[in-house]
């Protein structure tokens, strides 16, 4: 597994509900840690799993183990 962590704004539909948010996930793929990141941005701004939140910023990989 891999930790991957992502820095930036977090979108809704075309809107930004915040400038500035941070999270970091364990997982096997980049996309996979995405959508676990995608996740948390949507519980720490209070919506339920079917809102339109999305990342548009770069998911980093900051470290790996075997």
């Amino acid at each position: 597994m891999n930790k991957y962590r992502y820095e930036g704004p977090i979108m809704l539909f075309e809107s930004c509900i915040q400038n500035k948010w941070s999270g970091e996930t364990m997982a096997e793929s980049e996309a996979k840690a995405r959508n676990n990141l995608t996740y948390q941005a949507k519980k720490a701004c209070g919506r339920v799993g079917r809102s339109q939140i999305w990342l548009p910023g770069k998911v980093y990989l900051v470290g790996g183990s075997n």
